[in-house]
């Protein structure tokens, strides 16, 4: 169940105690954001670039191996920087050293190594992966571990997932505003094949009791929105708010994301908002309104 992690009730999957270590840390992209993800406070103990072990960055250990790694500094949790090429490796050098949570950020990785890699990790059941191609996970004020900018999040009671990087800063930055913190904010991904799903996600944060309400942003393309509106209906018991978006996205059209498509009647936006609403979720028709329904949601619901 996504709602363990390391043995104890960890249903946001980050906090002030996470060791994360960052593999392809030395990289143009893994060596800014490790930076990033240190200033804002992130307990970043140990990199791993093959043929750099034995040296340091921002005063980071790096490592040869991931196993090396894990040994030497007990880190629980992987962020993948990695090129596309030699991502799948990465990820699953990180589940044969036992890390419970691995976050892949890379995108453009082959859909026949993510498949190789969800059906390993799925077979094992030992590791969670977030993404690919996403911008992680942070839990406001204790840890960033993705490419989000840090700043615009706020701790408070508001759980959000979302397909899309961009839109959940924007609504992460409404959210703020409106003086409407966040649990923690999951950016799962776009890819067709991703590890953590929304219905993943919606499990964890109904299992938090720090989250009070869930903020989820789909985009058109696949059934993940319809899946999660179906969890929502069955099991959730916090208030949802949802925002979906690509509605004006003609069939067969690409928007952004590689599995932001509309393929025959799969997929439409409208066949999500349905799905929502059936469900008992608010839908927000603009990213300004999410904060105003959010807010309703919670006095509604008497929080």
């Amino acid at each position: 169940m996504l709602s363990r992690y390391n043995g104890v009730a960890m249903s946001v999957l980050v906090n002030k105690d996470t060791k994360v270590i960052v593999a392809g840390m030395t990289g143009k992209e893994g060596s800014f954001h490790t930076e990033q993800m240190i200033k804002y406070g992130t307990k970043v103990v140990a990199g791993v670039t093959p043929g750099k072990g034995g040296t340091e960055l921002f005063g980071v250990p790096v490592f040869n191996t991931m196993e090396e790694a894990v040994a030497k500094t007990g880190g629980d949790a992987v962020i993948v920087f990695v090129p596309a090429p030699f991502a799948a490796d990465s990820v699953l050098e990180a589940e044969e050293a036992g890390v419970p949570f691995i976050t892949l950020i890379t995108e453009g990785v082959p859909i026949a190594d993510m498949t190789r890699v969800a059906n390993k990790i799925k077979a094992n059941g030992r590791s969670i992966l977030l993404g690919g191609n996403c911008a992680g996970i942070i839990t406001p004020e204790e840890c960033k571990m993705g490419i989000m900018p840090g700043h615009i999040f706020k701790k408070g009671p508001i759980g959000m997932v979302s397909r899309s990087g961009t839109l959940t800063y924007e609504v992460a930055w409404e959210l703020t505003r409106a003086d409407l913190g966040q649990s923690t904010c999951v950016g799962i991904g776009g890819d067709p094949i991703i590890g953590t799903r929304f219905v993943d996600a919606l499990e964890m944060f109904e299992n938090d009791p720090e989250t009070k309400a869930v903020v989820m942003i789909g985009e058109i393309g696949g059934t993940d929105e319809e899946k999660g509106a179906e969890f929502i209906k069955h099991h959730m018991s916090k208030p949802v708010v949802s925002f979906i978006s690509g509605r004006t996205a003609p069939p067969g059209k690409r928007m952004g994301h590689a599995g932001a498509i509309i393929s025959g009647k799969l997929g439409t936006p409208q066949s999500k908002v349905d799905a929502l609403l059936d469900a008992g979720a608010k839908v927000a028709d603009t990213t300004s309104q999410v904060a105003d329904l959010v807010r309703a949601s919670l006095v509604a619901a008497g929080v």
